[in-house]
């Protein structure tokens, strides 16, 4: 054989070689597409937790305002100026302690003039009693008429009756004098002090509050449309912003009449207020809990929100396995980190809560719990 005619046969033996190789990846290359035809795109892995009915509360918030029930406004009540301010903002005080004193020389005056007058008229009575013993000793004697005993009687009726009117002058205006000196008419803590030394005040004046801690009121202002549902002794809980429960009460008033300003009905609830965490006159949020019903809940995390419509995926199964359905679904209370579901998901759904804004409707997926 010629040198150029093996080296042709050589060529046509490596081409044939190369060929074959080729079509058999070719072959196998065809036979994986179409398998991954046949069996589907794998189940996405995807976090489910069954629908549960639990118990949820039928409540609503409303603003309401933190009074105490033990918060004592203290008010001159006699007017004058300011001479001397015995306590602090903040100072604890006895029934009787002294807070606030106002001038009271003027008032002195008036008590001292008011004993002179009962002094003078106590000579008077004096006079009139020895003038009638006298008459009625000589009226025993025939010495003198009835007419004289008569007047003489007259005379120390209307001075016993004079002094019996001054000795009450005195005592008022003595009684009078006391209320230039201010005192605790209870014990308790002293509040802010608005007026000061110098100061003139009348008896519209306030001069501070006295507070005992511990014992308060919610206030609690509910719309008309809600009031047919008020009842005596409903759960109400206190809550601060964040809705963390501060104090948790019943209803103890509800008033019987409809406020004109803002249709709304007057709620109070007692507070314990233990811990020391409200205020008087704090503004606060109330929960009123009307009632309780069963209802499925489902984490926020797991519903989405298009136009206005809300949706959920669920897993069901189909075909031996499980696929991604997305349900309509009406939602109703946030109780926590979950959403009540009034229609559209039942209890023991598998509601997938990982992954959701990968899923389509009817996507092969493979719950885990």
């Amino acid at each position: 054989m010629k040198p150029n005619q093996a080296q042709d046969l050589g060529l046509k033996s490596l081409l044939a070689a190369a060929l074959m190789a080729g079509g058999i990846t070719f072959g196998c290359s065809t036979n994986a597409s179409q398998s991954l035809q046949a069996g589907g795109p794998p189940a996405m892995p995807v976090k489910v937790l069954e629908a549960q009915e639990v118990a949820i509360n039928d409540a609503g918030e409303y603003v309401a305002m933190v009074k105490s029930r033990d918060s004592t406004v203290i008010m001159p009540q006699v007017e004058g100026q300011i001479t001397q301010i015995s306590v602090h903002s903040g100072d604890r005080v006895e029934s009787g302690s002294p807070l606030i004193e106002i001038d009271p020389l003027k008032q002195q005056a008036t008590v001292r003039s008011q004993e002179s007058a009962r002094t003078a008229q106590k000579a008077n009575l004096t006079w009139a009693k020895q003038q009638y013993d006298r008459t009625r000793g000589l009226f025993a004697a025939g010495v003198v008429s009835k007419q004289d005993m008569d007047q003489a009687k007259s005379t120390l009726d209307a001075a016993q009756a004079q002094m019996d009117s001054l000795d009450a002058q005195v005592h008022e205006q003595q009684v009078q004098l006391h209320y230039y000196k201010v005192v605790a008419p209870r014990s308790g803590i002293v509040g802010d002090i608005p007026v000061r030394v110098g100061d003139r005040v009348t008896t519209s004046t306030q001069l501070t509050t006295l507070d005992q801690p511990g014992s308060l009121e919610a206030y609690v202002f509910v719309p008309v449309e809600r009031s047919t549902q008020l009842k005596m002794n409903l759960p109400v809980e206190v809550l601060n912003s964040d809705g963390k429960v501060l104090a948790n009460s019943r209803v103890s008033f509800i008033s019987p009449q409809v406020d004109n300003s803002t249709q709304t009905v007057l709620v109070k609830a007692r507070i314990s207020n233990s811990n020391d965490v409200l205020r008087h006159a704090q503004f606060v949020r109330a929960r009123v809990i009307f009632g309780t019903h069963q209802n499925p809940e489902v984490p926020i995390l797991s519903v989405t929100r298009l136009s206005g419509q809300y949706f959920a995926f669920v897993a069901e199964p189909e075909k031996g396995g499980y696929v991604a359905r997305q349900k309509p679904i009406k939602v109703g209370q946030t109780v926590e980190n979950n959403l009540e579901v009034l229609e559209g998901v039942k209890p023991g759904d598998k509601v997938i809560v990982s992954g959701t804004q990968f899923l389509q409707d009817g996507m092969a997926v493979m719950p885990m719990g």
